[in-house]
């Protein structure tokens, strides 16, 4: 066997010159990749194991490489690890290490594989962990949400849409809207793993390999479903990428905006929320303020998650089969992302411990805007059987009454609304309760007070 000596590459024999020093620098990713060591050496561990059975190397070289990589594992993890740039790449500069711990024998642990289906392997595994991580921090925050929900279904205050006052709800059913939406990024995460349970090892550079290997040992040892098909598709595809970048943008997104609408409630002109001292900052100027900064912080990064899609969208793009060095910033861009969007959940979880609503503000808003108007509408439906449009029209019309003579809803005597409808009786003034605006949304999903609290109940039982 040729030596493969330390002071040089491992395409050496081939490539005479030393390696510019620019280039060294612009082609290493050890800096970036070394996240990838237990990966690494888990799905090398694997790879030897399957040689071994194969009966490719003997039962020695196998427990040699097994021991030189469980040594190299303690060496990182206890910080007592040289990490190189000259070796470009986490899976060289663990291969180097073996070489110093074992000798030549080293040599058969890349047999029948590649830079370009490990990298995917041990990528995959990586993206599989922190999906289960990004899936975790999600739960903890449906669960925080369905707590405070819990403390608040007879909290009423308005719904918006436009920002405009439009119906009354209770905060409660606000806040189960957040679990259903993070419950949504779940399953989308979730999905994800479909992508991510095909095993790549053994595609090797890209036409599979001469060895009579087993993948599908490889892939059980692994965790993986079954074996890659395509060889060239294995070393080339990073759908698996965007499908993760995928969801972290649209979690991000998610996050984004409901950080800007608790920004909107704790300002002065709503009042609706109060934010905890633990969750904002002061001015340096100005003694008064406390600033919603740690929801503005959530809600700039989702920013760097779509950029962080999009380039990797426009790696793709132009690239052929099958693998390319362009490929090597993807594992960059997923770091970020990750390391973003899991320090967000874990701030957002903090957020919502530490808000609390101003009911008073809540009950006050909600009586202005006439935001029972609906109610009287269904209510002309209901009880004079007239076409929801005719019933509309005579509602809005009381609603211009009641702005004209500057009055509340509530606060329009009998005779008033009879100027517009004269078959109203007294009955009809309770529809302009909000208790009982709200009570009447009993359809699934509605804001009902019964509704919320049995949605509450059910998502407790799956918890």
């Amino acid at each position: 066997m040729t030596k493969n000596k330390n002071n040089q590459a491992i395409w050496g024999a081939r490539i005479k010159s030393n390696t510019s020093s620019i280039f060294q620098k612009a082609g290493s990713s050890i800096n970036i990749d070394k996240r990838l060591y237990r990966e690494d050496i888990t799905a090398s561990i694997a790879h030897v194991e399957m040689l071994f059975r194969q009966k490719i190397i003997s039962f020695k070289i196998k427990n040699k490489i097994v021991y030189g990589l469980n040594k190299i594992e303690k060496e990182i993890t206890k910080k007592k690890f040289d990490f190189s740039e000259r070796y470009e790449d986490i899976h060289l500069n663990i291969e180097k290490r073996l070489f110093q711990l074992i000798g030549d024998e080293a040599g058969y642990l890349h047999t029948a594989r590649s830079r370009n289906d490990q990298v995917i392997t041990d990528f995959k595994i990586w993206i599989r962990s922190a999906t289960k991580n990004l899936i975790i921090k999600i739960d903890k925050i449906t669960k925080s949400s369905l707590k405070l929900a819990e403390k608040n279904v007879d909290t009423i205050m308005p719904g918006f849409t436009h920002l405009k006052n439009a119906q009354a709800i209770s905060f409660a059913h606000y806040l189960m809207a957040y679990v259903e939406i993070f419950n949504r990024d779940k399953k989308r995460f979730t999905n994800n793993f479909q992508s991510l349970d095909e095993n790549p090892l053994g595609a090797a550079a890209l036409t599979g390999t001469s060895f009579n290997i087993d993948r599908n040992y490889t892939s059980k040892k692994l965790g993986f479903k079954s074996p890659t098909k395509n060889s060239i598709d294995t070393v080339s595809d990073r759908d698996f990428v965007l499908d993760f970048l995928f969801s972290v943008s649209v979690c991000s997104m998610h996050i984004s905006r409901i950080a800007e609408e608790l920004i909107i409630w704790s300002s002065d002109g709503f009042k609706l929320i109060n934010l905890s001292d633990k969750i904002v900052t002061g001015s340096s100027i100005m003694p008064q303020k406390k600033n919603p900064d740690l929801l503005e912080f959530i809600r700039g990064k989702s920013g760097i998650s779509y950029g962080n899609l999009f380039a990797m969208l426009t790696i793709l793009k132009g690239l052929p089969l099958s693998y390319f060095k362009d490929l090597q910033d993807d594992k960059e861009i997923i770091f970020k992302s990750f390391d973003n969007l899991s320090d967000c959940l874990k701030i957002f979880d903090e957020i919502l411990k530490n808000i609390s609503p101003n009911k008073k503000r809540m009950l006050e808003l909600a009586n202005s805007g006439y935001i029972t108007a609906t109610d009287l509408a269904d209510y002309l439906v209901i009880n004079y059987s007239i076409p929801f449009r005719e019933a509309y029209e005579k509602t809005a019309k009381i609603v211009n009454l009641a702005e004209k003579k500057k009055k509340r809803l509530d606060q329009l005597t009998l005779e008033e609304l009879r100027i517009i409808e004269p078959k109203l009786t007294k009955d009809v003034l309770k529809v302009f309760d909000l208790k009982n605006s709200i009570k009447s949304k009993n359809s699934y999903g509605g804001t009902s007070f019964v509704n919320i609290k049995k949605m509450i109940m059910n998502y407790k039982k799956q918890k």
